[in-house]
């Protein structure tokens, strides 16, 4: 008898797990502080719509969490790669949906049906750590295509639902590096490739290929297109728009003069971000424009650097709170090409995502342009402060709750509850 009494209580000891375990059919990934790699946590639920599943974005829920089916093998592949999960009932899943959709709360849900289609455009031969989102997608396991010149021209931008700009100078001018690294073989190197490029395609110089090219990608976000990008990827897209029918470019450069009054003639109503802004016609000048902040190292203490994520209604404007979801609030600053947008010189029509308090100091902005989206991020790499040529690769192993780069991925997550949008 003890021996049966043994044998039925572990069977319904078995039993009942088996029962709890059937009803944990949902798969929390918490998105605050909880969390142990949150950068991997994207990866996980980008590469889970992409298998067909589906998933919802809590946003202002724990940091931004993320709630899915328990499928696919979700929760194996979270652990194997450091993920924090949480496994809930159905019935804890409706009770979590009710508390962000109260109307009292400043929460909403968003279902993610389907994965955008990812193309980084990027030159031959880039290294990952030229770009911080390269290393981002990267890290997350999150697959994309790497698409440059030629591609955007013979149309195969058609291809893909969202876009980064690798941190390019879309003038032509070759990053401005003229004054300091012209003798320099790596500066001789990228001339020589892109003027190569430029003639190859048909262009006599690089100014026209790079005009052509953002007018290329201009017409695909009008068309529907989500764009984001960083660092001078962002300004020199705005004056090559702005100036798309003048030469901007310094005769040390291209060979040619400038043309006459250039600043009298920039055309702001062409761009997407910036407006009242004057281009840098100086060879020997690091700048393209003064839309940048002014970069003075010493002006303020690194661990006093930062910059803070404007509130949105979730429920009112998903957009940007998908944008800007984090499990912090101020981040901290970094350098590039391009650190800030001087506040001035940004339109109204832009939806401001974060800035520098008391500083003029734009960091992050987003708007609409035709049927697509466009979304700038200041800088160069989130946790490489200060970065410089030839600096090595941000392990981002090192840094798996970095909420800078939270943003990037914020990014390429958000056309995923768009997308369905945009094909109903």
């Amino acid at each position: 008898m003890p021996r049966i009494t043994s044998i039925l209580i572990t069977l319904l000891l078995l039993f009942g797990a088996a029962l709890n375990l059937s009803a944990q059919e949902r798969v929390l990934i918490p998105m605050d502080a909880s969390q142990n790699d949150h950068l991997k946590a994207y990866g996980i639920i980008f590469n889970h719509l992409k298998a067909n599943e589906s998933g919802q974005w809590l946003l202002n829920y724990r940091g931004g969490s993320f709630l899915a089916p328990n499928t696919a093998d979700i929760v194996r592949k979270s652990r194997v790669r450091g993920v924090s999960v949480e496994l809930i009932s159905e019935g804890e899943a409706r009770q979590i949906i009710e508390e962000v959709e109260n109307p009292n709360s400043n929460t909403a849900v968003i279902n993610l049906e389907a994965a955008p289609e990812i193309a980084v455009y990027a030159p031959p031969g880039n290294m990952p750590w030229d770009d911080a989102v390269t290393l981002a997608l990267d890290y997350a396991e999150v697959p994309y295509d790497i698409i440059y010149d030629k591609e955007v021209l013979s149309g195969e931008l058609n291809n893909y639902d969202w876009l980064h700009l690798h941190h390019e100078d879309f003038t032509g001018q070759f990053g401005k590096f003229y004054g300091t690294y012209r003798n320099a073989p790596w500066y001789i190197s990228q001339v020589n490739q892109l003027q190569d490029l430029a003639s190859e395609l048909g262009y006599n110089k690089v100014s026209e290929l790079k005009r052509d090219v953002v007018l290329e990608i201009r017409d695909y976000i009008g068309n529907g297109g989500f764009m984001f990008a960083m660092c001078s990827g962002t300004n020199t897209f705005d004056i090559a728009l702005a100036a798309k029918d003048l030469d901007i470019v310094p005769a040390e450069i291209d060979g040619d003069p400038i043309d006459p009054n250039v600043n009298d003639r920039l055309d702001y109503s062409n761009t997407f971000a910036f407006h009242n802004f004057q281009v840098e016609t100086d060879a020997y000048v690091y700048s393209h424009d003064n839309i940048d902040v002014e970069v003075n190292l010493n002006s303020i203490s690194e661990s006093l650097d930062y910059f803070t994520l404007f509130d949105f209604s979730a429920k009112w404007d998903p957009v940007p709170t998908m944008l800007t979801q984090n499990h912090v609030s101020s981040i901290p600053g970094f350098y590039g090409q391009t650190t800030a947008f001087r506040s001035d010189k940004v339109k109204n029509s832009v939806v401001v995502l974060a800035e520098s308090p008391g500083r003029d100091r734009v960091k992050y902005l987003h708007g609409n342009y035709g049927e697509g989206t466009f979304t700038y991020y200041a800088g160069h790499d989130p946790e490489d402060y200060t970065h410089h040529v030839g600096d090595p690769p941000t392990d981002l192993s090192l840094h798996t709750n970095s909420p800078g780069y939270r943003l990037i991925l914020n990014n390429i997550l958000f056309p995923a509850a768009q997308k369905e949008k945009r094909e109903t």
